[in-house]
């Protein structure tokens, strides 16, 4: 009877255990994925529904201008990221080594700063044009022609310039994981070095290249800063306009219904293109690569392809904002400038630190109990990746402001005091939209780095008296906390970077780095925050150079 009574609070205890980890998991997706579902619920049931007035005025220009912007960039960001790719992972031409990491820089510099950076330099009273004027003796703008940067057109450049590295990553990832055998193959079969690429490596990487289109689609909705100091009416500028110009929240909340539709076709097309395809690795796989020497002009006009990325993506705007900034490094002492970097490093330090905590307590609990609800779970709770900053920003207001409205009126009615505000409009917010928005990125390190550890590991410190908790400190943790680091990092980057969300969140007169920026830039007063921009840049370049180390060491190449 003992045994049968031992037996049975045994079941009793694990059942109990069992339901505070499917509560901790499900429950902490579901207040991740509460944005999502508020701004659906908005969208159907707004307080004043304007959507036949958006249909028949602006909203089809918003979905025109999104759809080319789109394009525009999607094509221009693999002409460059595959291009790129390719000849550093196959052809030997001069400077090859340096242009594989030098390649990812551009990843660094956020949009709306490159956009900034090249209006200064190119609109009339810029450098370029004085210099122009000066050379051939014009008097004014009706003398010559020149482009005008601040068009659709410029956007789609702005854009590819710094979102290309997404596809150079993955389609490079993608060519150095190629069987050197089917290039070999190929050669022997008469293909010269061109159509071996279009013919054999181009489509064994298509999955690669669809990835990251769909993350540079994805980017490119999600962009404010750029279109809207263009003028660019894309669907990002529109929710932005609707909500704070307009004043129609629920009017905001339909065109981020709308983004978010365009943003699941996305991710559908990108499954698709893949779906059908399946890959192996091959026995050469870790074979060193031998590559194409390129000799002549065709050696020098690589060098030159790959070169002008670089140059444009990351060296001229560094350039111009060194430039500016050492003549404003009195501004490092000021008390304006600490506060907004140190609002930048804390907002993005604790979300950093958050979106690892949850990571981990979504991965291990998938690695503790392998069922398919909690991978359900955790792919909820990844969804606000896909969602635009200015899509998250409606998600995150509308739950916290019924909560504050909730509260303060409960308040009133029991001791007569008003709470004002306790979640919207304070830091909490911007947090809490950091966390949901980056979240996908820790998980899935988090995941990748904990599947790499035998399950033998789990069962071996069980046997030793440690509960789950305590072999997820003591075991796991030390063996992944390179990969943890590698994600806290990457989201600590991107959380000082983020400019949508953080504008429209953010607390009354509380600035970040990138919102100091964007509102010094949009007065024509680049010169004025080039250091807070420049230490954004600087910032960025960790992430990249860690990036860049990894892949190369996926295989060695001569």
């Amino acid at each position: 009877m003992a045994r049968v009574s031992d037996s049975k609070q045994s079941i009793s205890e694990n059942n109990r255990y069992l339901f505070g980890w499917y509560s901790c998991t499900w429950g902490t997706a579901l207040m991740v994925a509460l944005p999502v579902l508020s701004v659906f619920y908005l969208a159907l049931f707004p307080r004043e529904n304007i959507w036949t007035h958006l249909a028949e005025t602006v909203l089809p220009v918003y979905i025109t201008t999104t759809l080319i912007l789109m394009l525009g960039v999607g094509a221009l960001s693999i002409a460059i990221g595959v291009c790129g790719a390719w000849l550093v992972t196959m052809c030997r031409f001069p400077g090859r080594r340096m242009f594989e990491w030098a390649l990812l820089l551009p990843f660094a510099v956020p949009a709306y700063v490159i956009a900034y950076v090249y209006t200064d330099l190119l609109e009339y009273s810029g450098a370029l044009q004085i210099f122009l004027r000066e050379l051939f003796g014009w008097q004014s703008a009706r003398d010559y022609w020149f482009p005008d940067i601040r068009t659709l057109g410029g956007a789609i450049l702005m854009l590819a310039l710094v979102l290309y590295p997404y596809i150079y990553l993955l389609a490079r990832a993608a060519f150095l994981e190629q069987s050197t055998t089917i290039h070999d193959a190929s050669r022997t079969l008469g293909c010269t070095a061109w159509q071996s690429f279009y013919r054999v490596s181009l489509p064994i990487a298509r999955p690669a290249i669809a990835v990251g289109l769909s993350l540079v689609s994805m980017e490119t909705i999600n962009d404010f800063g750029t279109v809207d100091y263009f003028a660019v009416k894309s669907m990002s500028a529109g929710i932005y306009d609707t909500w704070l110009n307009m004043s129609n929240l629920g009017g905001a909340a339909q065109i981020a219904s709308l983004m978010m539709i365009f943003v699941v076709i996305l991710i559908s097309l990108e499954r698709l293109a893949r779906a059908k395809q399946r890959q192996f690795h091959s026995a050469d796989r870790f074979k060193t690569l031998t590559g194409y020497p390129l000799k002549g002009w065709r050696a020098w006009g690589a060098t030159l392809l790959c070169a002008l990325p670089v140059i444009a993506g990351f060296i001229i705007p560094v350039w111009v904002l060194a430039g500016y900034a050492l003549n404003n490094l009195d501004q490092l002492w000021s008390s304006d400038f600490q506060l907004h970097a140190s609002h930048s490093f804390i907002l993005s330090g604790c979300a950093a630190l958050l979106t690892i905590l949850v990571a981990l307590l979504l991965a291990y609990s998938k690695r503790l109990h392998k069922n398919s609800s909690l991978s359900l779970a955790a792919r909820f709770a990844s969804l606000g990746y896909a969602m635009p900053g200015a899509v998250l920003a409606i998600g995150v207001i509308i739950p916290l402001a019924a909560f504050d409205n909730f509260v303060d009126s409960l308040m009133e009615q029991l001791l007569g005091i008003s709470t004002g505000l306790l979640l919207s409009g304070t830091a909490f917010a911007v947090i809490f939209a950091y966390v949901v928005r980056f979240l996908a990125v820790s998980v899935g390190s988090v995941e990748s780095s904990l599947n790499k550890i035998t399950e033998n590991m789990d069962m071996a410190s069980r046997s030793l008296g440690h509960s789950p908790l305590q072999t997820l400190v003591k075991v796991h943790l030390p063996l992944i906390k390179g990969g943890v680091l590698t994600a806290a990092l990457v989201v600590f980057v991107d959380c000082m970077k983020e400019l949508p969300a953080t504008l429209i969140l953010r607390p009354f007169n509380y600035d970040t780095l990138a919102t100091y920026v964007y509102q010094y830039a949009s007065d024509e007063m680049l010169e004025a925050c080039s250091l807070a921009a420049l230490l954004i840049v600087l910032v960025g370049i960790i992430p990249v150079i860690l990036l860049s180390r990894t892949i190369s060491a996926t295989r060695d190449s001569n």
